[in-house]
């Protein structure tokens, strides 16, 4: 059984700051005018237990044999994610965050790819988890050199719903994360051993040159990730 609780004041530096005040109670009305609602059980549930196991875990492996199983857990089901951190991109992807670490311990993503769309970024320099909460998708590596990527290298396994895929840091491959489904949205989750949207990426722009800087997030102003006030509560399992 696993029992987790955040305490008051003291956990935290007092130079963090909540990303949104309304956060602080998700039953507030104003945070459900925000669109995002309070924060889903069963990504609750994943945060604590990945804020556990990156403060206990000894090594990288242990994180990675751990993650995979809490991240298989997580999409397990698919009625969790809400709406507005699953807005496709008409002919693209997005990335949108779902939870803020104030310590920039770990961040968890959700990738939302249109219809037969792909994203080509460099691994980055932290582990990640990666499980496919809704549709089809492929990873595959590619084949860059200068400014530009060849033709994805072999296959690639085909991940549907409740697959993870879990990489080591420090590969910096390009891999190219693709929708397998022509005509349907796929939705893939990650979590990430640092804060990504900071960390500088090789990325393969439409036109197939290389480019390099922190990727972002779609999430709109009144949709902010989920942080540490607003999951504060006692989880027993």
């Amino acid at each position: 059984m696993f029992a987790f609780f955040i305490a008051g004041s003291g956990v935290f530096p007092s130079t963090f700051v909540s990303m949104t005040e309304t956060a602080m109670n998700p039953a507030d009305p104003i945070l459900q005018v925000a669109g995002r609602g309070p924060v889903p059980a069963s990504l609750k549930r994943f945060v604590w237990d990945i804020q556990s196991m990156v403060e206990l875990a000894d090594s990288e492996r242990e994180i990675l044999v751990i993650g995979r199983d809490l991240m298989a857990r997580l999409v397990s089901s698919d009625d969790w994610l809400p709406a507005v951190f699953a807005a496709p991109s008409p002919g693209g992807g997005r990335q949108f965050q779902l939870y803020a670490d104030g310590l920039e311990r770990f961040s968890i993503v959700s990738t939302i790819l249109w219809d037969g769309a792909a994203l080509s970024v460099a691994q980055p320099s932290v582990w990640e988890i990666m499980g496919v909460l809704r549709g089809a998708m492929t990873r595959r590596g590619l084949d860059c050199s200068g400014d530009g990527c060849a033709q994805p290298r072999g296959e690639g396994p085909l991940l549907q719903p409740g697959a993870v895929d879990a990489h080591a840091s420090g590969s910096g491959d390009i891999l190219r994360l693709s929708n397998a489904l022509a005509d349907g949205i796929s939705i893939g989750v990650h979590v990430y051993g640092g804060e990504i949207g900071r960390l500088s990426r090789r990325s393969l722009a439409p036109d197939g040159r290389m480019g390099e800087q922190p990727l972002g997030y779609a999430n709109a102003e009144n949709a902010p990730p989920y942080d540490i006030w607003s999951i504060q509560t006692v989880i027993r399992d």
